[in-house]
Formats: structure tokens, C-alpha cells, sequence
């Protein structure tokens, strides 16, 4: 009688981290590859507004403000917040000194 007592605690024990892994490990994994998503598109916004950056005829302070903010949160590797934060701050600057490269229109 001990002995298969034993066995169905052994079993239970079993079957409760087998269900415990099956939740938790496909979540973290989702959960990595958005971090990672975000930060890509991240670096792609900060790319394209060095680009912009440096094909703009004139400086724009605040642009430069921002791509620095944006570069600053990409070297300190936060989450998906921070990313995010990137982002925006990276296409911002981009608008910027796209709009500084467009000529005013003569009426």
C-alpha cells in the first residue's frame, strides 16, 4: 500500500510541472520574440533617421535631440516599453529632417 502512494505523489508531481512548463514555456518564447521585434524596428527607425540625418542639408537641434534620446534608450536594451520609446523618438527625428530637405513651395 506505501508504495503506491507513493507512485500517484510521484505521478501528480509530474503531471503538475509537465502542465506548469507547457503554459509557461510557449508565453516566454512569444513573449521574447515581440521584445526582439520591437527592438529590431527600433534599430531599422534609428537607421533611416541617421540616413535622413545625414542627407539634410542643415542641422535641426531638436532632431539631433531626439535621434540621441532614441540612440540612448537602444544602448541601455530596455523592453518593450522602451523600444516603443525608441521608435517614436527615431521617426520623429526622420520627419524633421525629411521636412528640412523639402523646398517651400513658390505660389
Amino acid at each position: 500500500m506505501g508504495w503506491s502512494w507513493l507512485v500517484w505523489l510521484g505521478g501528480g508531481a509530474v503531471l503538475l510541472v509537465a502542465g506548469f512548463a507547457a503554459a509557461v514555456l510557449p508565453r516566454r518564447r512569444a513573449d521574447d520574440h515581440g521584445r526582439r521585434l520591437s527592438w529590431s524596428t527600433a534599430r531599422a527607425a534609428i537607421d533611416a533617421a541617421s540616413v535622413s540625418r545625414n542627407a539634410a542639408p542643415r542641422p535641426v537641434a531638436e532632431a539631433e535631440q531626439l535621434l540621441t534620446r532614441a540612440q540612448a534608450l537602444a544602448a541601455d536594451r530596455g523592453g518593450r516599453a522602451a523600444a516603443r520609446s525608441a521608435t517614436d523618438y527615431a521617426r520623429r527625428a526622420d520627419q524633421l529632417w525629411q521636412a528640412s530637405t523639402e523646398s517651400p513651395e513658390r505660389s
